[in-house]
């Protein structure tokens, strides 16, 4: 088998509070292999979304290991890290994070100038035709409703054709139809493009269209689960 494109060791999390350190993840292990889709779900608070934060490398553990393609993210530095998350991650969240004074295509070629990609632009258009959007190219996000603008946001995403796609409640901001639709367009990408997909859900029907799912509980992986495998 090869080599897989996460391994989390005994991967834990703590944050500075008023009151001192708190503990937010412990005692993570797990791996992911390439074109895997992975759910990860929990009551709010379990830490699903700290999770999807280690292994963006946009937090850093603060105990075990968090390898991703075989770079250890806990060592690297942060331009490291932001080079890293450019070339290999595409990341989608609840909150669209699309910026307000670019057009949808502008949105969408930004990480692919940054990347220094000559063809940025016919690569940003070709992916706003993906998911639907080649009319709203010259749109700003204030013109277009949540659904398109989460629809700007995966093709972001997705345009550099990143190894790895991490969304964390990307319906969490739309309502039945539109985050259904968004669903499909994500696993269409991760098909697409042979991305391995990590999702962040509350919703037990969603994850469940994931090759695996991981259920967190008080920072931890359930026990219950561990047990059973």
């Amino acid at each position: 088998m090869p080599d897989p494109i996460y391994t989390l060791t005994d991967a834990a999390l703590s944050l500075d509070g008023n009151a001192g350190p708190v503990e937010i993840l412990r005692s993570i292990s797990f791996e992911v292999h390439k074109g895997e889709s992975l759910g990860l779900i929990g009551p709010s608070g379990s830490g699903k979304s700290s999770l999807l934060m280690l292994m963006g490398g946009l937090e850093r553990p603060t105990g075990g290991r968090v390898t991703a393609l075989g770079h250890d993210l806990g060592d690297m530095s942060e331009d490291a890290l932001a080079r890293f998350r450019r070339a290999h991650m595409g990341v989608v969240f609840q909150s669209f994070h699309l910026i307000p004074t670019m057009t949808a295509l502008e949105n969408v070629a930004t990480p692919l100038e940054l990347a220094a990609d000559p063809d940025a632009y016919d690569k940003a258009r070709a992916e706003l035709d993906v998911v639907g959007l080649a009319h709203r190219a010259d749109h700003y996000p204030a013109q277009m409703s949540g659904g398109e603008q989460q629809r700007v946001a995966l093709a972001r995403a997705a345009a550099p054709r990143p190894a790895i796609l991490l969304a964390d409640e990307p319906t969490g901001n739309l309502d039945g139809a539109n985050g259904a639709a968004i669903i499909d367009l994500l696993f269409g990408l991760r098909d697409r493009h042979g991305a391995t997909l990590i999702l962040v859900t509350h919703s037990t029907t969603l994850a469940n269209r994931c090759d695996r799912i991981i259920r967190l509980s008080d920072g931890q992986i359930d026990p219950m689960e561990q047990a059973a495998q």
